[in-house]
């Protein structure tokens, strides 16, 4: 192929396509050659060729960051545990900027204002005709932290409360009284894919950076069991929703 070793590691970390040229000459060499396969990846080489609509704020954001989007962009269920904060997919945009302008000091505003365009575009994949299954286990710290003043977090809670009537979208609340629990160790979002071949991805997020995990299913299956547990010792589904509309009416 006369590739460079730097080519084949941006190939092979996502970080760039692949021309449907060089995809059938590796295909003919990994001896696939049913058609209906090979022009299934071939759609798929050329799709993901096409400029993403992310691509053009890779100068302001992590690069982990635009793994995870292109990851959700393809995901069947997403799970998402909080400890601390909303979200993203579900926060307001008033929320968003006041999490973004807060979490960083003195925040150029001109990058909290792209920050925020990033998230509230990503909020497409909850509106998209075909959407994933959408669960999201919340810390009962998450609801209670006022964000942005009274008005703000009062439409961020009615916010979830209208996201959870959906039918893709699943929101739960873990209480104070459930105690200590796996989910204070950080965040996590586990993403699943339609295609049984894919691997699950683990993506962890915290002050060091952010990690994505795809090839040690033991790590992942051990997150998993954790959500798992999580969503035991919540309020479930339904009085998930009672306690924010409770929350709601609370918030002065």
């Amino acid at each position: 192929m006369d590739w460079s070793l730097s080519k084949v590691i941006r190939i092979e970390v996502g970080s760039v396509g692949i021309s449907t040229n060089d995809l059938k000459a590796l295909l003919r060499h990994y001896k696939i050659v049913d058609p209906d396969r090979t022009q299934e990846l071939v759609a798929l080489a050329r799709a993901a060729r096409e400029r993403s609509w992310w691509s053009k704020y890779r100068d302001v954001a992590p690069p982990g960051l635009f793994q995870l989007i292109g990851y959700e962009s393809a995901t069947s269920t997403l799970r998402n545990f909080e400890p601390l904060i909303v979200p993203d997919l579900l926060q307001t945009e008033e929320y968003a900027r006041a999490t973004i302008r807060g979490l960083v000091d003195r925040t150029p505003g001109d990058l909290v204002d792209t920050q925020t365009e990033i998230r509230m575009r990503r909020q497409a994949l909850v509106d998209r005709s075909d959407p994933p299954l959408l669960f999201f286990v919340l810390d009962e710290a998450v609801v209670r932290r006022l964000v942005g003043g009274a008005g703000v977090m009062r439409r961020q809670v009615h916010r979830l409360i209208e996201m959870a009537d959906r039918p893709h979208v699943t929101i739960e609340i873990v209480p104070f009284s459930a105690g200590i629990h796996p989910g204070l160790n950080g965040s996590f979002v586990l993403l699943e894919f339609p295609d049984a071949e894919d691997d699950d991805v683990l993506y962890l997020e915290n002050h060091g950076g952010t990690q994505i995990s795809r090839d040690i299913q033991e790590e992942i299956v051990t997150y998993r069991e954790a959500y798992e547990h999580l969503r035991r010792v919540s309020l479930g589904p339904e009085d998930s929703i009672s306690y924010l509309a409770k929350m709601a009416d609370e918030i002065t």
